[in-house]
């Protein structure tokens, strides 16, 4: 693992802590912080985090972790010793909605092919 893995690691970690111990938002309750990608220079970090909910949910989820980006950085500086503290940007991550979304068709298709072939059998 390198080191700026390493960083990312940590600083995603930390934060994950943050967001569901230290906030104290109800719309924090579901949200999963997915990845973390620090820049090299260690001033900016893409933070991307997965909601469960509808789209107004992750979009509220978003404008609040954005409003709340100074107090999780505050956070983030008392937790671990970094040079530069990163700058942080929330971005949804939309794999995992994807995955589920494919999951779902898949299904349907599996369940339309069984219900074919029980018919055709009959």
């Amino acid at each position: 693992m390198s080191r700026m893995d390493k960083v990312n690691e940590q600083v995603k970690r930390e934060i994950s802590l943050i967001v569901q111990q230290e906030l104290g938002d109800p719309r924090m309750q579901f949200v999963t912080i997915t990845k973390v990608e620090v820049s090299a220079d260690l001033r900016n970090a893409r933070v991307f985090f997965s909601v469960m909910g509808t789209v107004p949910q992750t979009e509220a989820v978003g404008e609040a972790l954005e409003k709340a980006s100074g107090v999780i950085r505050r956070h983030l500086g008392q937790r671990i010793e970094m040079r530069y503290l990163p700058a942080l940007n929330f971005i949804f991550d939309k794999s995992i909605a994807e995955s589920i979304r494919l999951e779902k068709a898949m299904q349907e298709i599996q369940d339309e092919r069984e219900h074919e072939k029980n018919h055709s059998d009959s």
